[in-house]
C-alpha cells in the first residue's frame, strides 16, 4: 500500500451553515439559497467531497433546520449538528463531535461553494507537512487606502505584501481546539483565532473559483462558473 493511500480520509471539515447572509438579499439561511438549482451547501460538500484526503464531514445547520439539511446532505455521508448565533460558535460546535483520529482539521465557509477538491488536498498537504495552520490566498489586485474616520486617505498600502484569505482554513487538531478554548472576542476567521495564541499562519495558493458568494452580484458570477 502507497503512503499516499495510507493517508486517505485522516481529515475532518467543519462547515459552518447556519449564518443568514442578509447581504445576499431576503430569503433563507445563505447556505441553502440555491445556485444552478441547488443549494450552496449541496455545491460545497459534493467538492469536498471528493478530495481524497476527506474522510469526516460535520456541517452546523440553523438550530431549526437540522433535519433538512441532514436530508439535503443524505447522499454524503455528513454528520449535522445544530449551529450557533455566530459563525465562531458554530464552528466550535461542530469541531466537539468530530471523532478521535482525525488530527487535521479543515473549516471551509458553504458560501465557497465552488472551491476545487484539489484546494483541499493543497490546504490538508499543509498541514500534514507540519505547519499548524494554513490559509489559502490569492493575490490583491485593487489598490488600497488607508483612511480616517471622516474618509480622508492618510496613505497607500504596499498591496505586494497583502493577501485575500479564502478558505478551506487547515489546522491540527489541538491548534483549532486550543484557538477556540481561549478565545475572549468573536471572531469570523479561524486563522485570526490562532494567530491571537502565537500559532504562525502559513499560506498556500488559493483560486479564483474559491470565491466567497456573499451578494447578489456574487451570485451571478457564480452562475457563470458553474455553466463553464
Amino acid at each position: 500500500m502507497t503512503a499516499h493511500r495510507e493517508l486517505r480520509g485522516d481529515v475532518a471539515v467543519l462547515v459552518p451553515a447556519a449564518g443568514l447572509g442578509l447581504r445576499l438579499g431576503p430569503g433563507g439561511p445563505k447556505a441553502l439559497r440555491l445556485l444552478g438549482g441547488e443549494p450552496l451547501l449541496v455545491h460545497a460538500v459534493r467538492r469536498l467531497r471528493a478530495a481524497p484526503c476527506v474522510g469526516c464531514v460535520v456541517v452546523a445547520a440553523p438550530v431549526d433546520g437540522v433535519e433538512g439539511v441532514q436530508g439535503l446532505l443524505a447522499a454524503y455521508d455528513v454528520t449535522v449538528v445544530a449551529g450557533g448565533a455566530t459563525r465562531q460558535a458554530s464552528v466550535a460546535a461542530a469541531l466537539a463531535v468530530v471523532p478521535e483520529g482525525f488530527e487535521i482539521v479543515l473549516v471551509h465557509d458553504a458560501a465557497r461553494a465552488l472551491a476545487s477538491a484539489e484546494l483541499f488536498e493543497r490546504v490538508a498537504g499543509a498541514v500534514r507537512a507540519g505547519h499548524s495552520a494554513v490559509v489559502p490566498v490569492l493575490p490583491v489586485v485593487d489598490t488600497i487606502k488607508q483612511v480616517d474616520a471622516d474618509g480622508a486617505v492618510l496613505g497607500t498600502v504596499d498591496r505586494s505584501v497583502l493577501r485575500a484569505v479564502q478558505t478551506p482554513q487547515g489546522f491540527r487538531r489541538d491548534v483549532l481546539e486550543a484557538a477556540h478554548a481561549t478565545a475572549v472576542d468573536e471572531h469570523t476567521d479561524d486563522a485570526g483565532m490562532a494567530e491571537k495564541i502565537g500559532v504562525r499562519v502559513y499560506t498556500v495558493d488559493g483560486e479564483e473559483a474559491a470565491l466567497k458568494i456573499t451578494r447578489p452580484l456574487d451570485l451571478a458570477i457564480a452562475e457563470l462558473l458553474l455553466n463553464g
